[in-house]
C-alpha cells in the first residue's frame, strides 16, 4: 500500500485508517495491492485497489442432485449441503415463480412445471461478495465531504477519484496513472 501526500505525518495517519478498516470489513486479504493519493488543499482523494482472484462461482451441480419426472412434470431437487439454499430457492423463485416451489423438508425441493436448466446455474458468486465488502470499505475510507466521486472499475482493480469540485483534467490523469501501475 502506497499512501502519497504533501504531509508525510498525514499520510501515515490515513494509511492507518485505512488499515483499520480493510481490517473492520474483512478483506485486508483480498487487497493484492493498493494506491492512494491524497491532497487536502485541493481537495482531492484518488484511491486505486488491486483485488485478489475470487473462488469461482457456486453452480446447483456443485451442492445438490437432481431429478425430472417426466411424467409428473417435476424437477426433485436433493440438498446436499444446505448452505447455499436460501440462495438457491431465491434463484428459483425469480426464475420459476414463488408458486411453483415445494420445500417438503430442509434437503429437498420440487419444482412443478420446470421451464428453467438446472445445469450450471450459477447461485453464488464469491467474486460479487468481494466487491461488495471492498466498495463498502472504499466509502468508508474516503473522506467525510467528498461527493463529487469519478468511478472506475475494470476486472479486477476499482479507482475512486473524490473531490467537492469540479473534477479536473489533472487528477483524472493520475487515476489513470494510478490504475496502470496496479495493472
Amino acid at each position: 500500500m502506497l499512501v502519497e501526500c504533501y504531509d508525510k505525518s498525514g499520510a501515515e495517519v490515513y494509511e492507518m485508517i485505512i488499515r483499520q478498516i480493510l481490517q473492520d470489513v474483512q478483506i485486508s486479504r483480498a487487497i493484492k495491492d493498493m494506491k492512494v493519493f491524497i491532497d487536502p488543499r485541493e481537495p482531492v482523494f484518488i484511491i486505486a485497489v488491486k483485488i485478489e482472484k475470487a473462488a469461482p462461482p457456486i453452480v446447483v451441480d456443485d451442492f445438490t442432485e437432481y431429478e425430472f419426472k417426466k411424467e409428473e412434470d417435476k424437477t426433485y431437487i436433493r440438498v446436499k449441503d444446505e448452505t447455499y439454499l436460501p440462495e438457491l430457492l431465491q434463484k428459483l423463485w425469480e426464475t420459476e415463480g414463488r408458486e411453483k416451489i415445494e420445500q417438503p423438508s430442509r434437503f429437498e425441493v420440487i419444482i412443478t412445471n420446470p421451464q428453467v436448466e438446472l445445469e450450471g446455474m450459477a447461485i453464488h458468486d464469491p467474486k460479487e461478495d468481494l466487491k461488495k465488502k471492498i466498495y463498502d470499505a472504499l466509502f468508508r475510507i474516503i473522506p467525510e465531504g467528498l461527493k463529487v466521486i469519478k468511478h472506475s472499475s475494470e476486472e479486477d482493480i476499482i479507482s475512486f477519484l473524490c473531490s467537492d469540485e469540479v473534477i479536473k483534467d489533472e487528477w483524472i490523469k493520475k487515476q489513470e496513472e494510478m490504475i496502470n501501475e496496479l495493472k
